[in-house]
C-alpha cells in the first residue's frame, strides 16, 4: 500500500512525540504536526525525555520537513508552578513553536503576555463540550480547541456551525481514560501522583479482585440473594467469574467480570475512529489527533502510517472501491498492534466499551528493532527483542511491509553472534536477503 507523506493545508494528522526519537518517526511516517513538551509543565511527566535543548532541535527538524510543532503546557497549575511556567515561556520565544497547548486560564494569560504572536490551542483537559464554551475560549484568543472526548459527531457539527473560524481538533486513536476527558483523581488518591500534573500511574489499568469483606450493597433483595449465592462474605469464595454490584440509591446494577487475574472494571478499550474520518471532517474537524506520548516508536510509526493512508485517500478523492481497499489495509495494520480492544468512544452517542478481561493484547507481531543505517544488504540496528539468524521478519517503512530473512548477525565489534538482544545501548549488524531497505524503518517478527 503506497502512502504519500506530504503536509496538507486543510486537514492535519497530529502525532504524539514522547521523545526526540519518537518525533522523527512520527514525521517520517506521515504526521503533519507533532505535540511534545518538557515533563515539568506537560501532561506526560512519566516516560518523557524532552529537555528544553531537545525542543530547540526538534523545532528546527520539524520545520525543515515543512511540518508543525505544538508544545504542551497543559497541567493544572498551582501557584508554585507559575514562576517555572513563566521561565519556560521566555525560553519558548527562542524555539519558534507553531502553537502552545494549554488547559488553565491563568496559563493562557501568561502565554498572551510572553508569546503574544503564538497560536493558543485549548487542551482536551478543559472539557469543551458545547458551542457557548467554545465561543468563550475563542473570544479569549484561543484559535483551536481540542474537543472533549465526550462530544458526539452532532456536537462537533453544532460547535463548528456557531464558531466557523475556530479550528477543531479531535482525538481519533489511543487510550481512553475512565474519567472525564482525562481529569482523573485515581492516581493521586491511590499512589500520590497527580494525573492532572502529568504524573499518572494508571490505576485504571490495574487488576482488582474482591476481598473477604466485600459488600454488594445493603437493603436490596436482589443483591442480598446474589451475595448469599456467591458467599462473598466468606474467605472461601475468593474466585468467581461474574458479580453484579448494585448502586444503593438508584438500584442500578453494574456487572463486574473477573478472570484469573482479577477484574479491570476501570479499564476502557482503546479509541479507534479510522472508519469515521470523513464524517469527522464533514462535521468540521481539521486536526485528527493520535494519543500516545508514552507509547513506543513502533506504535507511533504504525498508527501514523495507517491514518495517513486513509486521510490521503480522503484528500485525493479516491474512488469508493479504492478508499475501501486502503481503509481495509489500514484497519488490519492497526489490529496488528498491541491494544486493549477498540471502541468508537462517545462519537456516535454511545458509551465506550470497557475491557474487563485483561489489560492489553499483544497483537500479531512483536516489535524487534529499529534500522538506523543501511549499507546494501547490511543493516545497522537497535534491537528491542531477541532475533536470530533464520528468523523471518517484516520491515515496516513509510509505504509498505517488506518480508526479510536474517542471514547472519554481528555484534558491535564485528564478531558473528548467534542472537541479538535488546536492553542495552550497543548496536548490531544484520546481514539480510534484501537490498534497498530505508533507514528509520522498523522490524517486526510474526508470531
Amino acid at each position: 500500500m503506497k502512502i504519500t507523506n506530504k503536509s496538507k493545508n486543510n486537514i492535519e494528522l497530529l502525532a504524539p512525540a514522547g521523545s526526540p526519537e519518537k518525533l522523527k518517526y512520527a514525521i517520517k511516517y506521515g504526521a503533519d504536526a507533532v505535540y511534545c513538551g518538557v515533563p515539568d509543565v506537560s501532561m506526560r511527566a512519566r516516560v518523557n525525555t524532552f529537555t528544553e535543548k531537545d525542543l530547540l532541535e526538534a523545532a528546527k527538524f520539524v520545520h525543515s520537513e515543512g511540518k508543525k510543532i505544538f508544545v504542551t503546557l497543559n497541567i493544572y497549575a498551582h501557584n508554585y508552578h507559575l514562576s517555572k511556567i513563566e521561565a519556560h515561556l521566555k525560553f519558548l520565544k527562542k524555539v519558534n513553536v507553531d502553537a502552545v497547548i494549554v488547559a488553565d486560564p491563568g496559563v493562557i494569560m501568561l502565554i498572551k503576555k510572553h508569546l503574544p504572536k503564538v497560536a493558543i490551542h485549548l487542551s482536551t483537559q478543559a472539557n469543551t463540550t458545547n458551542w457557548q464554551a467554545a465561543k468563550f475560549w475563542y473570544d479569549l484568543g484561543v484559535t483551536r480547541i481540542v474537543l472533549a472526548r465526550e462530544v458526539t459527531l452532532e456536537d462537533i457539527a453544532e460547535i463548528k456551525k456557531h464558531i466557523p473560524k475556530l479550528e477543531l481538533e479531535y482525538f481519533v486513536h489511543g487510550a481512553m481514560c475512565m474519567s472525564y476527558s482525562g481529569r482523573c483523581i485515581l492516581s493521586k488518591w491511590m499512589s500520590g501522583k497527580s494525573a492532572n500534573l502529568g504524573d499518572c500511574t494508571q490505576p485504571c489499568r490495574w487488576a482488582y479482585r474482591p476481598t473477604c469483606n466485600t459488600q454488594l450493597t445493603t437493603n436490596n433483595n436482589k443483591a442480598q440473594k446474589m451475595r448469599k449465592a456467591l458467599s462473598v462474605d466468606s474467605c472461601e469464595s475468593s474466585v468467581f467469574k461474574t458479580m453484579e454490584v448494585v448502586e444503593v440509591q438508584s438500584g442500578r446494577p453494574v456487572l463486574l467480570e473477573e478472570d484469573s487475574h482479577g477484574t479491570y472494571f476501570f479499564n476502557s478499550k482503546d479509541l479507534n475512529l479510522l472508519s469515521h474520518l470523513q464524517e469527522l471532517r464533514n462535521a468540521g474537524v481539521t486536526s485528527f489527533k493520535i494519543e500516545g506520548r508514552n507509547k513506543s516508536v513502533f506504535y507511533v510509526a504504525n498508527v501514523c502510517r495507517a491514518y495517513r493512508s486513509v486521510l490521503d485517500a480522503i484528500e485525493t478523492k479516491k474512488t469508493a472501491s479504492e478508499a475501501r481497499k486502503i481503509q481495509k489495509w489500514a484497519a488490519k495494520e492497526l489490529d496488528k498492534l498491541a491494544n486493549r480492544g477498540y471502541t468508537k468512544g462517545f462519537l456516535l452517542g454511545n458509551e465506550p466499551e470497557h475491557n474487563f478481561l485483561g489489560q492489553q493484547g499483544t497483537g500479531e507481531f512483536q516489535f524487534v528493532g529499529e534500522i538506523l543505517e543501511v549499507d546494501g544488504s547490511e543493516l545497522t540496528a537497535k534491537i528491542h527483542n531477541v532475533v536470530k539468524p533464520g528468523d523471518k521478519l517484516e520491515v515496516v517503512d513509510k509505504e509498505k511491509n517488506i518480508a526479510i530473512k536474517i542471514l547472519a548477525i554481528y555484534n558491535q565489534d564485528r564478531e558473528e553472534v548467534s542472537s541479538a538482544h535488546g536492553g542495552h545501548s550497543k548496536h548490531y549488524y544484520l546481514k539480510i536477503n534484501k537490498n534497498n531497505i530505508e533507514p528509520l524503518s522498523l522490524m517486526r517478527k510474526i508470531f
